[in-house]
Parts: structure tokens; C-alpha cells; sequence
């Protein structure tokens, strides 16, 4: 018996080469790092508020041990190295075996004279690892001030 990989979409025999081109996200090329496993780097929200921007990196199934949050200087760098170990049984035999391993790093520079630098609170909460970066008081929106005309 021969094992083939098969998309659905295409006949046994087409090229595994243009089974693979065509079948993926062709809007995606910044994101993914093209692995057999189909990881892909944690998509990202920044919201501003009046006192801070919160930063939301979407990251469901890991854990807060999986991630570094480091600053050095101005710039921030969320990062993450994961690798699953399965233990060998003796009496189990396989195929093909994959390994797991994931890795990402995103880097954001931070504007120092906006941004209070020593107060950036992270947590890792349902899937989301939420950073908190407070603005500057000189920095912070202010309401708008009507100013007399004589």
C-alpha cells in the first residue's frame, strides 16, 4: 500500500509542490513562517485610552511560563519558545512522528517621552497575554479648554 498526501481540491497525482502553493493564505505571507505545522506568529491589538495603551497578544493554549516580556531601553520584545515532549513507550511503534516546537518574537518601540516605562504591568488571562502601558501625566489626552475671546 502507497501512503500519498492528498488535498481534497486536487487529484492524487498533482504535484504535492503546487497542492501546497495553492492551498495557502496568500493574504497571510507576513504572518506565517511557513512550517509544516501551519504556526503562525500571535496576531496583536493596541488600544489607546486617555491614560494608557493596553496591548492584547492573542495566544490561546499557552501559558504565562511560555512568555518573555522584556525592555530594554525603548523597545519592548514579547516573546515565546515552546516545544512539547511526548514520552516513548517501548511496545509503540509510529510512522511519522512531528515534532512540536514554537517560537515568536514581536518587538514594539516605545515612545519614551509618552510612556511611563517603569509602570508596564503584563498578565496572561483566557487565551490573551494583556499588557498595560501607562502614559506620561504630560502625555495623557486633557479635555478641551475653552478660551476666551475679548
Amino acid at each position: 500500500m502507497t501512503i500519498a498526501k492528498r488535498n481534497g481540491n486536487f487529484p492524487a497525482h498533482f504535484p504535492v509542490l503546487f497542492d501546497d502553493f495553492l492551498t495557502r493564505d496568500l493574504f497571510n505571507w507576513g504572518l506565517s513562517n511557513f512550517s509544516p505545522t501551519n504556526t503562525t506568529i500571535p496576531a496583536v491589538n493596541i488600544k489607546e485610552t486617555k491614560d494608557q495603551y493596553e496591548v492584547e497578544v492573542a495566544a490561546p493554549g499557552m501559558r504565562k511560563q511560555d512568555f518573555k516580556v522584556q525592555l530594554e531601553g525603548n523597545v519592548l520584545t514579547i516573546s515565546s519558545e515552546k516545544s512539547s515532549e511526548v514520552e516513548n513507550k517501548e511496545d509503540e511503534r509510529y510512522t511519522c512522528r512531528e515534532f512540536s516546537y514554537q517560537s515568536f518574537s514581536r518587538t514594539f518601540t516605545l515612545q519614551k517621552d509618552v510612556v511611563d516605562l517603569e509602570k508596564i504591568q503584563a498578565r496572561y488571562q483566557d487565551g490573551l497575554l494583556l499588557l498595560h502601558i501607562p502614559k506620561k501625566e504630560s502625555a495623557k489626552l486633557k479635555q478641551p479648554k475653552m478660551i476666551e475671546i475679548l
